[in-house]
């Protein structure tokens, strides 16, 4: 069987699948007689990466395996093709989800100690619908507040394989700047992220090490505001930017 013959079934396979394809499921498309193996899909899939260094599609591994997505920069042109645009999330969800992906896990209650206004219940409701988020356990603390953290649909979502690919604070302010100074759409989507994540990284958040006390009843006194801000419906699936 020639490599030319795997690396044309894995592509057709890519294209085919509308999702993200790992490398068992590429190898299930081959007869177990053909014995294609990791080895030989890795070889396919570098030559595909190739043969797309000068096109406008581009071969990416991200959490749950390979994809054959357009190239980012390409992405605008191309989303007029869309009969629905993707829907705009409000600026409190994209904090929310920021601080659940930098800080996880953490509870409902220390991302409003962060914030300092309470979290819509719509927000949280929004992400685990998107599967975006997930409860990943409980703080052992008095009420056993949920430990949320990302999901693996979110790392592919936006183009992610680890959580170590999440860009630092300081190439979050960077993008931030680059698209202020360009005029660029996705500017708030960057410096909401900045400033979601930036007071733990100064040190300016409570230490949400041991037993936090936000996730008691607090006084009626002390309550935090109510967030005034519903996140809009979900987008499309499909790899997108938070902007």
């Amino acid at each position: 069987m020639s490599e030319d013959y795997v690396k044309n079934v894995v592509e057709a396979a890519l294209l085919a699948a509308g999702r993200p394809l790992g490398l068992d499921d590429l190898a299930s498309v081959f007869d177990e007689r053909d014995g294609i193996d990791a080895a030989a899909l890795r070889v396919a899939i570098e030559a595909l990466r190739a043969d797309y260094a000068n096109r406008g599609i581009d071969l990416t591994e991200v959490a749950s395996g390979f994809r054959v997505q357009i190239r980012p920069a390409l992405a605008e042109p191309v989303s007029k093709l869309w009969v629905e645009r993707p829907a705009k999330y409000s600026r409190a969800l994209l904090e929310t989800l920021a601080l659940v992906a930098y800080r996880q896990p953490i509870t409902r209650g220390e991302i409003e100690q962060i914030r300092g206004v309470a979290v819509n219940p719509n927000i949280v409701k929004t992400l685990l619908e998107r599967n975006w988020i997930r409860v990943v356990g409980h703080r052992d603390v008095p009420g056993k507040p949920e430990l949320l953290g990302t999901t693996r649909e979110f790392l592919d979502y936006f183009g992610l394989k680890k959580l170590d690919d999440l860009p630092t604070l300081a190439q979050l302010k960077e993008l931030e700047d680059m698209r202020v100074q360009l005029s660029l759409p996705g500017a708030e989507a960057a410096e909401v992220a900045a400033e979601a994540v930036e007071p733990a990284a100064s040190g300016e958040a409570p230490d949400v090490q041991g037993p936090p006390p936000v996730d008691a009843p607090p006084p009626e006194n002390a309550s935090p505001a109510a967030e005034s801000d519903e996140p809009s419906p979900p987008a499309p699936a499909g790899a997108s930017d938070v902007g």
